[in-house]
């Protein structure tokens, strides 16, 4: 029942702004993109937090006059960033921090935008990586992990910035190219040919970049840090072609391919993996 309420309203959606798009295009265009960048869930309650959240020293920090929330677990000075995924938060790595723990290693985890204790209602990837950004001029990270759309940041934050500081990489189910989530978000609304060209302008007109080209294609050519890249076969979020793209890409990465985990890679032996590769000296 609920699968058959979501097609109705998704289609629903869709008929309203493919009409909408011919008498009010920029209205219909500012209502796409609001339903694509929106996050439904992901938020976190700062008075009933996860204990382990809220026993974190926590910092927070501005970006055009919204505040974003940072969780630092202090060890050495190298430094672990962790950028979690759409629709999550810094509660998803529950698991992964008591193995980086191990290391020694300071772990900081960023909440996304509108997600977390982050303001705003807005995601989008170059926002996220300016929080990247803002973080990295305090604390230097040697370290990324990165899942989902966090990892196809952590890509953009690195092609874009170029972090010196930054050595190694762990993707965890990343997408490569943004055009697969974007036609994915086309498909579910079953939007027309005019409203797909008004939110391409859209993109190019806020961002300065066309859709197709926001491709790991076009960013690990810029990147030498070492990649790790950890995907399942199974995925149905993320279909395990794109880490084949991102390795493909990437001359200096690897593919570690998994079975039966999913989207979520939550598993000890993955875990054991991310914390030899950023041990190894190689």
């Amino acid at each position: 029942m609920k699968r058959f309420l979501f097609y109705i309203t998704t289609k629903s959606y869709g008929a309203y702004l493919n009409l909408l798009c011919f008498i009010a295009p920029k209205k219909a265009t500012l209502i796409a993109y609001s339903l694509f960048s929106q996050p439904r869930k992901g938020k976190l309650d700062a008075t009933n937090l996860p204990p382990f959240l809220a026993e974190a020293e926590k910092e927070t920090f501005e970006k055009n006059g919204q505040n974003f929330q940072t969780y630092i677990w202090k060890g050495d000075e190298k430094i672990i960033f962790l950028i979690h995924g759409w629709e999550s938060n810094t509660a998803r790595w529950k698991k992964l921090i008591p193995h980086l723990l191990e290391t020694g290693h300071t772990i900081i985890a960023i909440d996304a935008p509108a997600h977390g204790l982050s303001e705003g209602k807005e995601f989008n990837v170059f926002q996220y990586a300016s929080y990247i950004d803002i973080v990295s001029k305090k604390y230097a990270p040697k370290y990324i992990i990165g899942h989902s759309i966090g990892g196809k940041t952590s890509l953009y934050y690195q092609a874009t910035y170029q972090n010196p500081s930054i050595e190694k990489m762990v993707l965890l189910g990343a997408p490569a190219d943004f055009k697969v989530i974007f036609e994915n978000y086309i498909k579910l609304l079953s939007l027309n040919s005019r409203m797909v060209q008004l939110l391409h302008q859209h993109y190019w007109d806020y961002f300065q970049i066309k859709v197709e080209q926001f491709s790991a294609q076009h960013f690990t050519p810029n990147i030498t840090a070492k990649g790790f890249i950890i995907h399942d076969v199974e995925d149905k979020i993320v279909l395990y072609k794109e880490g084949e793209k991102i390795t493909n890409h990437w001359k200096a990465s690897v593919l570690e391919t998994t079975k039966g985990l999913g989207h979520s890679l939550q598993n000890k032996d993955v875990y054991k993996k991310i914390v030899d590769f950023l041990s190894d000296s190689n």
